[in-house]
C-alpha cells in the first residue's frame, strides 16, 4: 500500500484494468491479431501495470529496462505475467493463487533478466534485438544503440506508430473483403 502513497498517480492508473477484473477472469492475448483499438487499450493497461510493478517490487532496469515495449520478447513476457496476476488476484481466484503468482513471478523475472541480456537494452540505452539471419534470409536493417532520454515520450511515440500500422493492416484487409 506504500506504493500508492508514493506513487499515487502511477499506482491509482495500473488499477485501470479493475473494470476488467471485476467483469470477468482475464483471457490470453494474442498481440499479433489484436485490431488498433484493442491494441490501443493493451499498450496502456500494460505500460501502467508495468509501471506499478517495477515500483512495488523494486525492479532494477536488468529485470525491466525503460524500453521494454520496443522489444517483443519482453513484450510477451510482461504481457504473460500480468495477464496471470489479473487471473490470480481475480475474485474467482482460490486463495492460493497469488502465492502462486509470486512463485511464478520469481521465475519470471529470471527469463527477463535473460531476454534483457540478450536484447541489450539497459537503462540509458537501447538498440534493438539481435536477430540471426538464416542462410538465404535477408538482413534486417538494425539500427544502432539510441540514448534514452524521454521514456513516457518514446513510449506514446512507439504505440502511435503500432496503432497506425495495425489500422494500415486493417484497412487492407477491409479493402480485400469489399473487393
Amino acid at each position: 500500500m506504500a506504493v500508492v502513497d508514493q506513487h499515487p498517480t502511477e499506482a491509482r492508473a495500473a488499477y485501470g484494468s479493475l473494470q476488467a477484473v471485476i467483469d470477468g477472469p482475464p483471457t490470453a492475448i494474442n498481440w499479433n491479431l489484436l485490431t488498433a483499438d484493442e491494441a490501443e487499450y493493451r499498450w496502456r493497461d500494460l505500460d501502467a501495470w508495468v509501471k506499478w510493478l517495477k515500483a512495488s517490487f523494486g525492479l532494477t532496469p536488468t529485470i525491466v529496462p525503460p524500453y521494454w515495449h520496443r522489444h517483443d520478447e519482453l513484450v510477451w513476457e510482461l504481457s504473460a505475467l500480468h495477464t496471470h496476476w489479473l487471473a490470480c488476484y481475480h475474485e474467482t481466484a482460490g486463495p492460493s493463487d497469488p502465492i502462486r503468482w509470486l512463485g511464478d513471478f520469481t521465475e519470471a523475472k529470471a527469463r527477463l533478466r535473460d531476454w534483457v541480456s540478450i536484447c541489450g537494452t539497459r537503462l540509458d540505452r537501447d538498440r534493438p534485438t539481435r536477430q540471426t539471419n538464416w542462410p538465404g534470409e535477408t538482413p534486417e536493417n538494425n539500427s544502432g544503440e539510441v540514448e534514452i532520454l524521454d521514456r513516457n515520450r518514446d513510449f506514446e511515440a512507439f504505440v502511435r506508430e503500432d496503432l497506425q500500422q495495425r489500422r494500415r493492416i486493417e484497412a487492407l484487409v477491409a479493402e480485400q473483403l469489399t473487393a
